[in-house]
C-alpha cells in the first residue's frame, strides 16, 4: 500500500534528482527502508535508478532492495551493475533469496554469477534451484540450528552463542538423531527453563509439523498459518532435515498467491502483474476475455430467439440488465467466497454439498427479497401484474441458480485438481448471464401468453 508519506518521499527524491542534490539524496536513502525505496525505483528512469542504487552504502541494504524490486526493474538494474558487485551483494544474502533472484536472471548471467561466488554458497544456491519452482525445496533456507538428541540444554545454549550466532531464525532448535532424521523441536523458552544437564530428548516436542521438499509453497503457507509457528522444517524423502522455511517467506507466499488468484478471478491471467509491456499484457488478457465474448454471442442468440416477444412488448428489454446484473453479482460473490475458503483451507471439497446448499439457500432468500422489490417497481412502472410476476420469478430463478453455479463450479474444479480460481470471472458470470436471459424470456413469454 502506498501511503501519503511514501508519495511525499517519492516526489522529494525525484525533485532532488532533477536538481542533482546528491548529499540530500544520500541522507534520505540512508534512512529509508528498502521496501519503501523499491516503490521509488518503480517511478524512475534507468539512469536515475543506478544513481540512487549507488548511494546505498551497505551491501546488505542493497540486497534487501534487490529482493523487493519488481522483476523487470530488477533485471534492468542488474544489467547496469558490475557482476563483481552483484556477487558481493549475494554473498551476504540468505541462500533462498539469492536463489530467487538468480532464477530471474538470464541463464548466461546466472551461470557467470554462480561461478564467481564461493563454492559453498554457489552449491547451496544450485541445490535450491534444483527443486521445482514454487515448492518447499526452492524457498527453504539451509541455515538452521540442528542438534543431536543427546545434547544437554547447557551445551545447546553454548552452541547458540558460539556456532549459531548468525542463524536467521534462532527461535526453534531442531533435534536430529545420528542419521540426521528429524525427531523433535525445542523453542528457546523451553531451552532456558529446564535444568542445564537435561538432554534435549527429555523435553523436546516430538509431534513436529514438517513438509517435504516437493510440497507446494501454498500448502506450506497454510501449515504455518494454521498452527501459528514461526518456521516449518523441510525434510527429504528419508525424513532427514534439509532446511527450514521462515514466516517472512510465508508472508511473501500469501501475497504472491493472493495476487495470482485475484488476477485469475478477474480474468487477467496470473502473469499480468509481472509485465508492463502493452503488447504482452494484451496477449495475456486476450484468451481470458474470449470466454466472455463467446458467452455474449450465445446470450445474443438467446435474446434473438425471442425477437417476436420483444417486438410485441418492447418493455421486456428494460429489465434484462437488472436480472443479468443481479445474477452475475451474487454468482461472483459465491464463487469468491468459495475460492477464498479453499485457498485458506477453511473449506474442503469433500464438503461440497454443505457449501452448495448453504449458498443455494442464501441465493433463494436474496432472490425473494430483490424479486419482490423489482416486481413492485415493474408493477408501478408498467401497471402489469403478469409482467411484475415474470420479473420477480425471473430474478428469483437467476439469483438462486447463480449462487448454485458460483459455489458448485469452484468446488468441482478443486475436486478434480484444477485451480478453482480459473472458474470465476468470465466463466461463471458469462454462464450466469446466459441462464438469466433464458429463464427471463421463458417465464415472461409463458405468463404473458406471447
Amino acid at each position: 500500500m502506498v501511503t501519503d508519506q511514501t508519495r511525499l518521499m517519492v516526489d522529494s527524491i525525484k525533485r532532488l534528482l532533477r536538481r542533482n542534490a546528491y548529499p540530500n539524496l544520500k541522507n534520505i536513502v540512508s534512512k529509508t527502508h528498502a521496501a519503501d525505496l523499491s516503490i521509488v525505483f518503480g517511478s524512475l528512469a534507468s539512469p536515475e535508478q543506478s544513481t540512487l542504487f549507488n548511494m546505498i552504502e551497505e551491501p546488505a541494504n542493497k540486497g534487501l532492495l534487490l529482493k523487493e524490486l519488481e522483476e523487470d526493474i530488477f533485471l534492468g538494474l542488474v544489467s547496469n551493475i558490475p557482476l563483481e558487485e552483484v556477487v558481493n551483494i549475494f554473498k551476504i544474502m540468505p541462500s533462498d533469496d539469492v536463489a530467487e533472484l538468480v532464477n530471474k536472471l538470464p541463464e548466461d548471467t546466472a551461470n557467470t554469477i554462480l561461478k564467481k561466488m564461493r563454492i559453498e554458497d554457489s552449491q547451496q544456491v544450485a541445490g535450491l534451484l534444483s527443486f521445482a519452482d514454487k515448492t518447499a525445496g526452492r524457498i527453504m533456507i539451509t541455515d538452521y540450528i540442528a542438534l543431536a538428541d543427546y545434547t544437554t540444554a547447557k551445551q545447546a545454549i553454548e552452541s547458540l552463542q558460539k556456532e549459531h550466532c548468525d542463524v536467521e531464525m534462532p527461535f526453534y532448535l531442531y533435534v536430529v538423531d545420528d542419521y540426521e532424521i528429524l525427531v523433535g523441536v525445542i523453542s528457546l523458552r523451553q531451552l532456558v527453563v529446564v535444568p542445564p544437564d537435561t538432554p534435549l530428548k527429555k523435553f523436546m516436542v516430538t509431534d513436529v509439523f514438517s513438509v517435504s521438499t516437493d510440497t507446494d509453497q501454498e500448502e506450506v503457507a497454510k501449515i504455518v498459518a494454521r498452527y501459528d509457528i514461526l518456521a516449518v522444517p523441510v525434510v527429504d524423502s528419508g525424513n532427514r532435515l534439509v532446511g527450514i522455511i521462515t514466516v517472512d517467506d510465508v508472508i511473501d507466499i500469501f501475497r504472491s498467491e493472493a495476487t495470482k488468484d485475484i488476477l485469475k478471478m478477474a480474468g487477467a491471467g496470473e502473469e499480468y502483474v509481472e509485465t508492463k509491456s502493452v503488447l504482452k499484457s494484451t496477449r495475456i488478457r486476450l484468451p481470458w476475455l474470449f470466454a466472455s465474448c463467446v458467452g455474449g454471442i450465445i446470450a445474443v442468440t438467446v435474446i434473438g430467439s425471442y425477437e417476436s416477444a420483444l417486438s410485441q412488448l418492447a418493455f421486456l428489454a428494460a429489465f434484462i440488465p437488472v436480472i443479468m446484473g443481479m445474477g452475475g453479482n451474487i454468482g461472483t460473490q459465491s464463487s469468491t467466497i468459495v475460492v477464498r475458503g479453499l485457498a485458506t483451507g477453511r473449506l474442503n471439497y469433500n464438503e461440497v454439498w454443505i457449501v452448495v446448499s448453504k449458498e443455494l439457500c442464501i441465493g433463494l432468500i436474496l432472490g425473494l427479497i430483490y424479486g419482490a422489490f423489482i416486481a413492485t417497481v415493474a408493477q408501478f412502472r408498467y401497471d402489469s401484474s403478469m409482467l411484475a410476476l415474470s420479473v420477480g420469478l425471473s430474478l428469483i430463478s437467476s439469483m438462486t441458480i447463480a449462487a448454485l453455479v458460483g459455489s458448485l463450479v469452484p468446488m468441482i474444479m478443486a475436486r478434480i485438481n484444477i485451480d478453482p480460481a480459473v472458474a470465476t470471472g468470465p466463466f461463471v458470470t458469462t454462464a450466469i448471464d446466459i441462464v438469466s436471459v433464458f429463464f427471463y424470456f421463458s417465464i415472461a413469454t409463458y405468463l404473458l401468453g406471447i
